[in-house]
């Protein structure tokens, strides 16, 4: 069974065409999780989020149902579309797709050139002793809120505020995330398989995620060849929301060298 995405995938983008091209993967609270670093983004380089298939109502093909299949999909459409060089910036589960984007990439000389760089913002996804990934699936909104946010009152969102139609995407997207990344959000292979792993990487983590802790962060660094990593003050699991100005600090000179 080939391993294709929706041809008719919502996408924000922005920036001029012709620029060397940003494929930015949101996590699990969707593609508006990302649509600050698209806007960012734009001044230098053409920036792109689909929305993954399954998320805010979309159809989710019988083909993919992993991240693996999800990451095997977007290096199909960026060959389809004859991109080379490609920028991965990832959020959460969207770090997880970049590396494991940037894992199968180095094994497959079909995508030589394709990727040129690696931005891994709070990913999960591997397996780090000692550093396991929370509960997502357990947590309510205000659990959430205090793992993902160093301020937990900028992050709450109250579920009775919601309408029925918010709140059943919302639920649906859970569904959705549940399929693709499994109760744990991890692939216990993953950790291993990062050393093959062969553009520049930046890992970006907030200081204060709960979600994923920056020692775990720092583990994923270590595991990727000459990868850096740069922790931002006062942000958890989503420091380009909470943090902008020092996620963008970190993350421009890398650009601007990779």
């Amino acid at each position: 069974m080939s391993i294709s995405l929706p041809k008719d995938l919502p996408v924000i983008q922005a920036g001029a065409p012709e620029a060397r091209t940003a494929l930015v993967l949101h996590g699990g609270g969707g593609p508006r999780t990302v649509a600050p670093v698209v806007g960012h983004l734009s001044a230098t380089l053409h920036a792109f989020a689909p929305t993954h298939p399954g998320w805010e109502g979309t159809t989710r093909p019988d083909s993919i149902g992993s991240v693996a299949h999800l990451a095997t999909a977007y290096l199909a459409r960026l060959l389809e579309h004859k991109e080379h060089d490609v920028v991965l910036i990832g959020s959460s589960i969207g770090g997880w797709i970049a590396l494991e984007m940037a894992v199968q990439a180095a094994h497959d000389e079909r995508y030589a050139g394709l990727i040129g760089a690696v931005v891994d913002i709070d990913g999960v996804g591997a397996v780090v002793e000692g550093e396991p990934v929370a509960d997502f699936f357990a947590l309510d909104a205000r659990g959430l809120a205090e793992a993902a946010w160093h301020d937990p009152e900028r992050g709450y969102v109250d579920p009775a505020g919601l309408t029925d139609e918010q709140r059943a995407i919302q639920q649906a997207n859970g569904r959705t995330m549940a399929a693709f990344v499994g109760a744990g959000m991890s692939d216990p292979t993953l950790l291993g398989r990062l050393g093959a792993v062969n553009v520049p990487t930046l890992v970006v983590w907030g200081e204060s995620d709960r979600i994923v802790t920056p020692a775990y962060g720092r583990a994923v660094a270590r595991a990727v060849p000459d990868a850096q990593f740069v922790e931002i003050p006062a942000a958890g699991h989503l420091p380009h929301l909470e943090a902008p100005d020092a996620t963008w600090s970190a993350i421009d000179p890398f650009l601007t060298k990779s």
